[in-house]
Protein backbone atom coordinates (compact mmCIF):
# COMPACT_ATOMS: atom_id res chain seq x y z
CA UNK A 1 0.00 0.00 0.00
CA UNK A 2 1.27 3.43 -0.87
CA UNK A 3 2.28 5.68 1.93
CA UNK A 4 -0.18 8.55 2.66
CA UNK A 5 2.71 11.00 2.36
CA UNK A 6 3.12 9.98 -1.30
CA UNK A 7 -0.59 9.71 -2.24
CA UNK A 8 -1.64 13.17 -1.00
CA UNK A 9 0.96 15.08 -3.07
CA UNK A 10 0.16 12.92 -6.12
CA UNK A 11 -3.53 13.80 -5.77
CA UNK A 12 -2.61 17.51 -5.83
CA UNK A 13 -0.41 17.02 -8.90
CA UNK A 14 -3.21 15.20 -10.75
CA UNK A 15 -5.65 17.97 -9.82
CA UNK A 16 -3.24 20.67 -11.12
CA UNK A 17 -2.63 18.75 -14.36
CA UNK A 18 -6.40 18.43 -14.86
CA UNK A 19 -6.96 22.17 -14.27
CA UNK A 20 -4.08 23.06 -16.63
CA UNK A 21 -5.58 20.80 -19.33
CA UNK A 22 -8.96 22.52 -18.98
CA UNK A 23 -7.38 25.98 -19.21
CA UNK A 24 -5.41 25.03 -22.31
CA UNK A 25 -8.51 23.53 -23.95
CA UNK A 26 -10.46 26.72 -23.25
CA UNK A 27 -7.70 28.83 -24.80
CA UNK A 28 -7.46 26.74 -27.99
CA UNK A 29 -9.03 28.42 -31.00
CA UNK A 30 -12.47 27.11 -31.85
CA UNK A 31 -12.68 25.33 -35.19
CA UNK A 32 -14.31 27.36 -37.93
CA UNK A 33 -17.19 25.99 -40.00
CA UNK A 34 -17.21 26.31 -43.77
CA UNK A 35 -14.23 26.10 -46.10
CA UNK A 36 -10.88 26.95 -44.52
CA UNK A 37 -9.13 29.52 -46.72
CA UNK A 38 -5.73 29.16 -45.08
CA UNK A 39 -5.33 32.73 -43.84
CA UNK A 40 -4.17 34.20 -47.15
CA UNK A 41 -4.31 37.96 -47.67
CA UNK A 42 -7.72 39.09 -48.92
CA UNK A 43 -7.56 40.83 -52.31
CA UNK A 44 -7.85 44.57 -51.72
CA UNK A 45 -10.25 46.87 -53.55
CA UNK A 46 -11.79 50.33 -53.34
CA UNK A 47 -15.44 50.89 -54.26
CA UNK A 48 -18.16 53.43 -53.45
CA UNK A 49 -20.59 52.84 -50.61
CA UNK A 50 -24.05 53.24 -52.11
CA UNK A 51 -25.48 54.32 -48.75
CA UNK A 52 -23.09 57.21 -47.98
CA UNK A 53 -21.39 57.90 -51.33
CA UNK A 54 -17.95 57.55 -49.69
CA UNK A 55 -15.06 55.52 -51.07
CA UNK A 56 -14.46 52.35 -49.03
CA UNK A 57 -11.24 50.34 -49.19
CA UNK A 58 -11.14 46.81 -47.84
CA UNK A 59 -7.64 47.20 -46.38
CA UNK A 60 -8.84 50.26 -44.42
CA UNK A 61 -11.00 47.85 -42.38
CA UNK A 62 -7.92 46.26 -40.74
CA UNK A 63 -8.48 45.86 -37.04
CA UNK A 64 -12.08 44.81 -37.72
CA UNK A 65 -13.42 41.45 -38.78
CA UNK A 66 -15.13 41.66 -42.17
CA UNK A 67 -18.04 39.57 -43.41
CA UNK A 68 -17.94 40.11 -47.19
CA UNK A 69 -20.69 38.98 -49.55
CA UNK A 70 -22.00 39.73 -53.04
CA UNK A 71 -25.63 40.81 -53.48
CA UNK A 72 -28.11 42.66 -55.65
CA UNK A 73 -31.02 44.71 -54.39
CA UNK A 74 -33.79 43.19 -56.53
CA UNK A 75 -32.81 39.60 -55.70
CA UNK A 76 -35.88 37.49 -54.86
CA UNK A 77 -34.27 34.86 -52.66
CA UNK A 78 -30.67 34.40 -51.42
CA UNK A 79 -29.68 38.08 -51.11
CA UNK A 80 -32.48 39.10 -48.74
CA UNK A 81 -31.81 35.98 -46.66
CA UNK A 82 -28.10 36.84 -46.46
CA UNK A 83 -28.95 40.40 -45.41
CA UNK A 84 -31.32 39.04 -42.76
CA UNK A 85 -28.56 36.75 -41.42
CA UNK A 86 -26.14 39.69 -41.29
CA UNK A 87 -28.68 41.67 -39.25
CA UNK A 88 -29.32 38.66 -36.98
CA UNK A 89 -25.56 38.22 -36.44
CA UNK A 90 -25.27 41.88 -35.45
CA UNK A 91 -28.02 41.37 -32.87
CA UNK A 92 -26.54 38.09 -31.59
CA UNK A 93 -23.04 39.54 -31.24
CA UNK A 94 -24.42 42.40 -29.10
CA UNK A 95 -21.54 44.67 -27.99
CA UNK A 96 -19.05 42.71 -30.12
CA UNK A 97 -20.98 43.67 -33.27
CA UNK A 98 -19.04 46.96 -33.31
CA UNK A 99 -15.88 44.92 -34.03
CA UNK A 100 -17.32 43.43 -37.25
CA UNK A 101 -17.83 45.22 -40.58
CA UNK A 102 -20.53 43.72 -42.75
CA UNK A 103 -19.94 44.45 -46.43
CA UNK A 104 -21.79 43.64 -49.65
CA UNK A 105 -20.46 44.15 -53.17
CA UNK A 106 -23.07 44.64 -55.89
CA UNK A 107 -23.36 42.07 -58.67
CA UNK A 108 -25.89 44.26 -60.54
CA UNK A 109 -24.22 47.53 -61.55
CA UNK A 110 -27.14 48.50 -63.80
CA UNK A 111 -29.88 48.39 -61.15
CA UNK A 112 -28.07 48.79 -57.81
CA UNK A 113 -28.38 52.56 -57.70
CA UNK A 114 -27.64 54.50 -54.52
CA UNK A 115 -31.41 54.80 -53.90
CA UNK A 116 -31.96 51.06 -54.39
CA UNK A 117 -29.06 50.30 -52.03
CA UNK A 118 -30.38 52.72 -49.41
CA UNK A 119 -33.88 51.20 -49.63
CA UNK A 120 -32.48 47.65 -49.39
CA UNK A 121 -30.32 48.55 -46.38
CA UNK A 122 -33.23 50.22 -44.59
CA UNK A 123 -35.61 47.35 -45.34
CA UNK A 124 -33.16 44.89 -43.77
CA UNK A 125 -32.25 47.04 -40.75
CA UNK A 126 -28.61 47.36 -41.80
CA UNK A 127 -27.02 50.66 -40.82
CA UNK A 128 -24.19 50.24 -38.32
CA UNK A 129 -20.89 48.84 -39.58
CA UNK A 130 -22.53 48.19 -42.95
CA UNK A 131 -21.40 49.01 -46.47
CA UNK A 132 -23.16 48.16 -49.72
CA UNK A 133 -20.55 48.82 -52.38
CA UNK A 134 -21.45 49.82 -55.91
CA UNK A 135 -19.72 50.87 -59.10
CA UNK A 136 -19.66 50.37 -62.82
CA UNK A 137 -19.07 46.96 -64.37
CA UNK A 138 -15.43 47.91 -65.03
CA UNK A 139 -14.90 48.59 -61.31
CA UNK A 140 -16.86 45.61 -60.01
CA UNK A 141 -15.67 42.89 -62.41
CA UNK A 142 -12.09 42.73 -61.03
CA UNK A 143 -13.49 42.36 -57.50
CA UNK A 144 -15.81 39.57 -58.60
CA UNK A 145 -12.89 37.82 -60.31
CA UNK A 146 -10.59 38.21 -57.30
CA UNK A 147 -13.15 36.45 -55.10
CA UNK A 148 -14.26 33.83 -57.63
CA UNK A 149 -17.74 35.26 -58.07
CA UNK A 150 -19.37 34.28 -61.34
CA UNK A 151 -21.99 36.80 -62.44
CA UNK A 152 -24.52 36.24 -65.21
CA UNK A 153 -27.08 38.97 -65.70
CA UNK A 154 -30.53 38.15 -67.02
CA UNK A 155 -33.37 40.49 -67.92
CA UNK A 156 -34.57 40.79 -64.31
CA UNK A 157 -32.37 38.51 -62.22
CA UNK A 158 -28.66 37.95 -61.74
CA UNK A 159 -27.15 34.53 -61.23
CA UNK A 160 -24.15 34.64 -58.89
CA UNK A 161 -22.31 32.68 -56.18
CA UNK A 162 -23.72 32.94 -52.67
CA UNK A 163 -20.30 33.30 -51.04
CA UNK A 164 -19.68 34.95 -47.68
CA UNK A 165 -15.99 35.48 -46.89
CA UNK A 166 -14.93 36.01 -43.29
CA UNK A 167 -11.77 38.12 -43.20
CA UNK A 168 -9.86 38.47 -39.93
CA UNK A 169 -8.63 41.69 -38.33
CA UNK A 170 -5.25 41.25 -40.05
CA UNK A 171 -6.90 41.27 -43.49
CA UNK A 172 -6.63 37.52 -44.11
CA UNK A 173 -9.33 35.33 -45.65
CA UNK A 174 -10.16 32.75 -43.01
CA UNK A 175 -13.33 30.93 -44.03
CA UNK A 176 -15.86 30.75 -46.84
CA UNK A 177 -19.51 30.21 -45.96
CA UNK A 178 -22.55 29.78 -48.21
CA UNK A 179 -26.15 30.84 -47.65
CA UNK A 180 -27.22 27.46 -46.26
CA UNK A 181 -24.49 27.74 -43.58
CA UNK A 182 -25.30 31.21 -42.33
CA UNK A 183 -28.07 30.45 -39.84
CA UNK A 184 -25.92 28.00 -37.89
CA UNK A 185 -22.33 29.07 -38.60
CA UNK A 186 -22.03 32.81 -39.24
CA UNK A 187 -22.32 34.10 -35.68
CA UNK A 188 -20.31 31.18 -34.23
CA UNK A 189 -17.45 31.74 -36.70
CA UNK A 190 -17.46 35.49 -36.04
CA UNK A 191 -17.29 34.85 -32.28
CA UNK A 192 -14.41 32.41 -32.76
CA UNK A 193 -12.49 34.92 -34.89
CA UNK A 194 -13.13 37.69 -32.37
CA UNK A 195 -11.46 35.52 -29.71
CA UNK A 196 -8.43 34.60 -31.85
Amino acid sequence: MLDAQIVAPMTHVVRYVWVAALVLAACAPAPLAGTDLGATDAPDFTLTDGVTGRAVTLSAQRGQLVALTFLYTSCPDVCPLTAARFRAAQAELQADASRVTFMAVSVDPDRDTPQAVQDFSTAHGLASNWFYLVGGRGQLSPVWAAYGIGVQAGSSTVTHNDAVYLIDARGRERVLLHSEDLATDLTNDLRALLKS
